[in-house]
């Protein structure tokens, strides 16, 4: 009995008793077809494949109208075989489908399947799954003619009658459409494939009517209009390079079961997702649909202009901010943007008459006040900047023009003049720290050290919670070598400021930078117990463990900072260390995507790149920065703010600091 079951693994008792069983069944029911299924199949999975032929015949012989039966039979019994059962089947059952569609699958000739699916349909000339079959089968020229007679025999198809649209002509395709539309009134389909046929035409003004009179006529035919279905529609209208379809529809449904009070949340929302879809012109057509509602909406302008900036081209950015800026005069970001797209793109005099028109609106703003300041300077104009500044410190005085005022002087080697301009700042403005902090430098940068250190003792005074006047002070006295007096402002610093993660990391780096090592990890510890979840110092902990512990340490910084943007970055510097090229790579990825403005992650990418990826790989990185425009980072202010680099580009200061940067040990 063994050798009769070389494919059945189970109990030979189970077996025979399931024999029984279907024995019992089939004598007491022969007219039950899953009855032989079974016994069929059990013999099958017991090897006995003779068996279970024999008795899916006898279940046929029983059941002949039964279609499961006699599609098992084909497929247990070998081609040659299957055809002559399938034959007699279609005797018995000249309407069923699936059986006609076994008759043609096991013909290998295609002449001779056409033969089969011909037959079908004169049996079953309703079935559109045979019109389908045969249709697939043929010639373009023969296949629109069985669509012809195919549309008549299932006059509520859709499928039939769009896929005989395609094969038409333009105006025969119009005259099938609109037979279409007659005889299945409510299907959304026809509409959209009229409008999008018109759109291929060049009929750009019939689309909007069609798309407007299928809400109109589904909706009197009692369809609901399902939002969510046209939109879907719309996508794939443009995936068909059908765009005005595509904005046609998401025009006429956008309000649809929309509550008032909701449009623009929503509108925001539809417009996300269509981007997350990589359906761009659908989302521009939302943005254009809530921005004819919403006119003067800041918000929305600034999304539909973000999303141009990444997904458009120059001119349709600018395109866009000039009717932002035209609509909402007041908005000053979007004056600004607006600019600096001329400024980049080498217009300068477009940039001026732009900010020219800011000021109109804007009289008192600072902001565009200092970029045309900016745009003046930086094109080598210090006269301009200069009588800018001096009407900003007129019309829209604040400590920031009086800063970028004395800053402008500093850039250009006039000391006594910047210096002026600090004094006449703090006269007015005494709690602004960085007057302080950009005296102390210059005076620095005059080697006259006493004076230096007045005015970054003065700073702490008037400013005693500006953290970085603190470590100005404190860093400058360590540069003196006065390491007692750093300690003792850093003291200072510390009580005037508890748990600040800033004067506690100095602390640590102070100490370290001593010598004193044992020190500086017990102030480090401190320190985190003070801001346990402080990223900044939870990636000091990573490069102070030996090698083979830094693994586990970052795990550990990781969880407890929340994955902080610092700590992210010491543990790809680990893993760059480890020489783990590519989940360095990876990691990088996380870092750059966490905080695209923080510089140093930029620069540390790289560097990295640099040393290990393609030319292709480091330039990619580079543009990505550019775009990126970071301003955050130790080390990447310390070079970005350094009056010696006041004209760099963001490319050249990423060249800078990678330069500045060392590769991890």
């Amino acid at each position: 009995m063994q050798s009769m079951l070389p494919q059945y693994g189970g109990d030979i008792n189970d077996v025979k008793k399931a024999r029984q069983l279907m024995k019992s069944v089939r004598d007491t029911n022969p007219k039950h077809p899953p009855a032989w299924i079974c016994s069929a199949n059990l013999e099958a999975a017991a090897g006995r494949h003779q068996a279970a032929r024999n008795f899916i015949l006898e279940g046929c012989h029983q059941n002949p109208r039964s279609e499961e039966l006699w599609l098992e039979a084909v497929r247990l019994h070998p081609p040659d075989e299957g055809k002559r059962i399938v034959a007699t089947a279609v005797t018995h059952r000249r309407d069923s489908v699936r059986i006609w569609l076994k008759a043609a699958d096991l013909e290998s000739d295609r002449k001779a399947k056409r033969k089969v699916l011909r037959k079908a349909l004169e049996h079953i000339p309703h079935s559109v799954k045979l019109w389908k079959a045969a249709i697939d089968l043929e010639e373009p020229e023969d296949a629109r003619q069985l669509l012809t007679r195919a549309v008549e025999c299932c006059s509520t198809s859709t499928e039939l009658w769009l896929a005989l649209a395609k094969l038409e002509t333009y105006e025969n395709a119009r005259k099938v459409l609109n037979k279409a539309r007659e005889h299945i009134p409510t299907d959304r389909q026809i509409w959209i494939s009229a409008a999008r046929l018109e759109e291929t035409r060049g009929e750009a003004n019939k689309v909007e009517l069609m798309v407007s009179r299928a809400i109109s006529s589904l909706t009197a035919n009692k369809v609901e209009i399902n939002r969510k279905q046209w939109m879907e529609d719309a996508i794939d209208a443009e995936k068909s390079n059908c765009k005005l379809t595509a904005q046609a529809i998401i025009k006429n449904v956008m309000s649809a079961g929309v509550e008032e009070e909701d449009r623009k949340h929503t509108w925001l929302e539809d417009a996300e997702w269509y981007c997350s879809q990589k359906a761009y012109e659908c989302t521009r057509a939302v943005y254009a649909f809530a921005l004819n509602v919403f006119r003067k909406k800041k918000s929305i302008w600034r999304a539909a202009i973000s999303f141009e900036r990444e997904h458009g081209t120059v001119e349709s950015y600018e395109n866009l901010l000039k009717k932002a800026t035209d609509e909402c005069p007041n908005a000053q970001d979007l004056w600004l943007m607006y600019a600096k797209s001329r400024w980049l793109n080498e217009d300068v005099d477009d940039a001026r008459r732009i900010l020219a028109n800011a000021f109109e609106f804007n009289p008192d703003s600072e902001n565009i006040w200092l970029a045309a300041v900016k745009l003046e300077s930086e094109i080598g104009e210090h006269n301009k900047a200069r009588k800018l500044l001096a009407n900003a410190r007129s019309k829209a005085p604040s400590p920031r023009v009086w800063m970028k005022s004395s800053k402008l002087e500093w850039c250009l080697n006039e000391f006594d003049a910047a210096k002026e301009l600090i004094r006449e700042g703090i006269g007015k403005y005494k709690g602004y720290d960085k007057f302080y902090m950009m005296l102390g430098q210059i005076y620095v940068q005059e080697k006259k050290i006493p004076e230096a250190r007045k005015a970054f003792v003065e700073g702490i005074h008037q400013c005693p919670n500006s953290i970085q006047t603190w470590l100005q002070l404190i860093r400058f006295e360590n540069s003196q070598g006065e390491l007692v007096k750093a300690r003792s402002y850093l003291d200072m610093g510390k009580v005037k400021n508890r748990h600040n993660e800033l004067l506690l990391l100095e602390s640590f780096r102070l100490e370290l930078g001593a010598g004193q090592k044992e020190i500086a990890q017990h102030i480090l510890s401190k320190a985190l117990q003070e801001c346990e979840k402080s990223g900044l110092l939870w990636a000091e902990t990573i490069f102070l463990e030996p090698p083979h512990s830094r693994p586990t340490k970052s795990a550990d910084a990781l969880k407890k900072s929340d994955d902080n943007v610092h700590v992210l970055l010491a543990a790809t510097k680990m893993l760059w260390a480890m020489r783990k090229v590519k989940k360095a790579r990876v990691w990088f990825e996380r870092t750059v995507n966490l905080d695209k403005d923080f510089g140093d992650a930029w620069a540390y990418y790289y560097k990295f790149e640099t040393i290990h990826g393609t030319p292709e790989q480091k330039d990619a990185v580079k543009k990505r920065c550019i775009a990126e425009e970071p301003r955050h980072g130790e080390t990447w202010q310390s070079i970005s703010k350094d009056v010696k680099n006041w004209k760099k580009k963001t490319g050249e200061i990423l060249d800078a600091v990678a330069a500045k940067l060392e590769v991890p040990k």
